[in-house]
């Protein structure tokens, strides 16, 4: 039986890689920082470790043929060190535990915000590269990340990078309780006129993707060995439409505030270097990067990965997010 590490197993989307993992027959070994009793009564072995340990790390590996690799530390806002620790070297650390155990294949999670520089990227493919410049440490340090894993392979160990973006679907842990609780704050305003188009990605649509490409990495398919993948659910949508929809189906009035980009990345900016200089750990009202994100395009080409991976999201927006109409409920109901 095929043995696989997943890193992050009890996350959103590493739980569902488990899970379609554990009925596709595969052998399922996990590590992640908490314990997920529900995941080990379903025949996940369980490790209870940082992938910064190394030590843990490297028993980890031992005996695994592949490794889906989706622990990060994510957000918009914290110190560079605390991101480049998790991001970058503790996926350089995996790796060469990997290596050393004659790992077969490694699917590394990583995101499109690598791409990402503070300008509509509207349909791009995999041929946009890294900017010069970043808006926070998350995307830089996953790029530094993607660019490592793709440093290591060679003949005996196959890897790529998969893209998803804006990660949904019931159980989410962050993009429905920020939407709904910033509301309820009253701290989310339309920025700009709204109509900008983003991608999303249904977990399930996320989690067989990486399947897909672990799939073709254990036959040692070099077409999509070093490969970078977008993943969306194959369709844009306005921005402020999908927070609207979110917030209707979570029983939330939508609020009728806006901002201009302009003047939402300059409060950003402001309240940046407010912060640092005050040394404050919370999170901003509104960062650089969420004022971008908000207002400018952020939708992909997922061609690349219908024709190498097969990929091929079948979920219905609409039924989908009905489906998380309960769950959303009691997210605006416990504020």
């Amino acid at each position: 039986m095929t043995t696989v590490l997943v890193t992050g197993y009890g996350g959103f989307l590493g739980s569902a890689i488990c899970r379609q993992l554990l009925a596709g027959g595969y052998h399922v070994r996990g590590i992640a920082r908490s314990a997920y009793p529900e995941l080990a009564a379903k025949g996940v072995d369980c490790i209870e470790a940082s992938i910064e340990d190394a030590d843990a790390v490297g028993h980890a590996v031992q005996g695994a043929d592949a490794i889906i690799h989706t622990a990060a530390k994510a957000g918009v806002w914290g110190p560079y060190d605390s991101y480049y620790r998790v991001n970058t070297e503790a996926t350089t650390g995996l790796l060469e535990a990997a290596c050393a155990a004659d790992v077969r294949a490694f699917v590394h999670t990583s995101s499109p915000s690598v791409t990402f520089a503070g300008e509509h990227q509207s349909g791009v493919d995999e041929t946009v590269g890294y900017p010069d410049r970043w808006l926070c440490a998350y995307p830089q340090t996953k790029a530094l990340a993607e660019q490592a894993v793709f440093d290591r392979l060679n003949d005996r160990l196959f890897g790529c990078a998969l893209r998803p973006h804006l990660i949904w679907g019931p159980g989410d842990p962050h993009l429905f309780p920020r939407v709904v609780k910033r509301t309820l704050a009253g701290r989310l305003r339309r920025v700009g006129g709204g109509q900008n188009l983003i991608d999303t990605v249904h977990v399930e649509s996320a989690a067989s993707a990486h399947l897909a490409a672990l799939e073709r990495l254990l036959d040692a398919d070099r077409a999509v060995s070093g490969q970078a993948f977008f993943l969306t659910d194959g369709e844009p949508v306005e921005c402020w439409q999908w927070i609207s929809e979110i917030l209707q189906t979570a029983g939330v009035p939508v609020p009728n505030k806006s901002i201009s980009f302009r003047a939402a990345y300059a409060v950003g900016a402001a309240l940046e270097t407010a912060y640092r200089a005050m040394g404050r750990q919370a999170e901003p009202p509104m960062t650089r990067f969420v004022a971008a994100q908000l207002a400018l395009d952020h939708y992909f080409s997922i061609r690349k990965a219908q024709q190498l991976l097969g990929y091929s999201p079948q979920i219905d927006r609409n039924n989908a997010l009905a489906e998380c109409g309960s769950e959303l409920r009691r997210i605006a109901k416990s504020g």
